[in-house]
């Protein structure tokens, strides 16, 4: 297959172009004045996912907090993530940018919990206690579309309440019970228990660049989440072809995607089981981020991957994150070859070289680019979105066997 081409999808890609004077107006939309005392002590929730600037974004509410004479502080909210240790969350946070140099106040992380009692279908609700005993709370959130739910709520506020406050034991709790059934009344007990002072909801555009500071206030959570997942869900791109024999993905990661690699592209059948929606014969994972701390829960929805990425999983943490939401699966180690090169040509061993459908990606979240097989040059033609950006080339390795990068960003 010497003709491959790199192609581009074209995307609403508007963008906030200055984070804190987003930050200013969300605070002002919902009276912040009113909600935050002079000399209060206002935690600031920072969750474990890699969001665009989202350390300009907490520096602005950090900066705007103390504009009002109050005392912020940042609390690691990531449930069980980051090894479910006080250390592993502050790692977590830091390897996002998000030290106390940076945002301007101090980070606490804690493991620590209250109890806020049960929901009426018997799920047991937490929140950190450093953020219960203060005298409000911010939540700041990205809302999106989520590996597990599938209805219209996503990741957003009311997960943050109830799994990113909730640490460990309200992950535990949530997940066992089931998240898609439960998230709305768990993070109902919080709002009505906690000191919840308002909410800075975030949405990203295709590129995965920041579009969207709204601030919320807490009563209207709910249908803040449900009306920016429609938009976010709306600007998530995907993969532009149905079905493909192999999917290559350059990296999986916690920072990406939740599940390592969103089902939301590659199949939300491989994360949730039921009807195959995305039909994907293969997929071959050459790597593991940094963000993810050896985190790579998901790794068991590829059916390849390379030594490279093998020799980056830190079990202990992986086993962790995959007990806490129930997804086992996800811990599995697939068949493993020793590079890339070896790692795809076993993929695509099975498939005629003329005929295979092939794609190749940096990773679920950056899909401006693909990388495409010969076959799937016609259907690129054929689709006023996409548009070739080099020449058909090979698939160049170095001489370790680890596929070249191709990617235009």
């Amino acid at each position: 297959m010497s003709d491959w081409a790199l192609i581009r999808q074209r995307f609403d890609v508007t963008a906030v172009a200055d984070p804190a004077a987003a930050v200013e107006a969300a605070f002002a939309s919902v009276g912040a004045t009113r909600r935050i005392a002079p000399g209060a002590s206002i935690a600031i929730t920072a969750g474990s996912r890699g969001i665009d600037a989202i350390v300009p974004v907490l520096r602005a509410v950090v900066g705007a907090v103390k504009a009002l004479g109050a005392k912020p502080f940042l609390t690691a909210a990531m449930g069980s993530h980051g090894g479910a240790t006080d250390q592993g969350q502050r790692e977590v946070l830091r390897g996002y940018g998000i030290t106390e140099e940076a945002i301007g106040c101090e980070i606490r992380s804690s493991m620590e919990v209250v109890a806020l009692g049960a929901t009426t279908g018997g799920v047991e609700v937490f929140c950190d206690r450093q953020a219960f005993e203060s005298d409000g709370i911010i939540v700041v959130g990205r809302v999106k579309p989520h590996s597990i739910l599938t209805g219209d709520l996503g990741s957003g506020l009311l997960k943050m309440c109830a799994i990113g406050l909730g640490k460990r034991h309200g992950a535990d709790a949530l997940h066992a019970k089931g998240l898609q059934e439960h998230l709305v009344a768990a993070a109902r007990r919080v709002l009505t228990r906690a000191p919840i002072a308002f909410g800075v909801a975030l949405v990203e555009n295709a590129r995965d660049r920041l579009a969207l500071v709204e601030g919320v206030v807490p009563e209207e959570f709910e249908e803040a989440d449900r009306r920016l997942l429609a938009r976010a869900r709306a600007a998530m791109p995907g993969i532009p072809f149905d079905p493909l024999d192999v999917l290559i993905i350059d990296e999986i990661g916690k920072n990406i995607s939740g599940a390592g690699m969103d089902p939301n592209v590659i199949g939300m059948w491989r994360r949730i089981g039921g009807a195959v929606d995305r039909r994907i014969e293969r997929i071959v994972a050459l790597d593991l981020t940094a963000a993810s701390h050896g985190n790579a829960v998901g790794v068991g929805m590829a059916d390849v991957i390379s030594r490279t990425l093998r020799a980056k999983i830190d079990e202990g943490a992986t086993a962790m994150n995959a007990m806490t939401s129930g997804f086992l699966a996800g811990a599995k180690i697939p068949l493993t070859l020793p590079t890339a090169r070896e790692a795809v040509a076993l993929a695509c061993k099975p498939f005629d070289a003329g005929a295979a459908r092939i794609a190749h990606i940096r990773n679920t979240a950056d899909l401006e680019y693909l990388h495409v097989s010969p076959a799937l040059l016609p259907a690129v033609a054929a689709d006023p979105r996409l548009e070739i950006v080099t020449q058909p080339s090979p698939l160049a390795y170095d001489g370790g066997g680890a596929l070249l990068t191709v990617w235009r960003r």
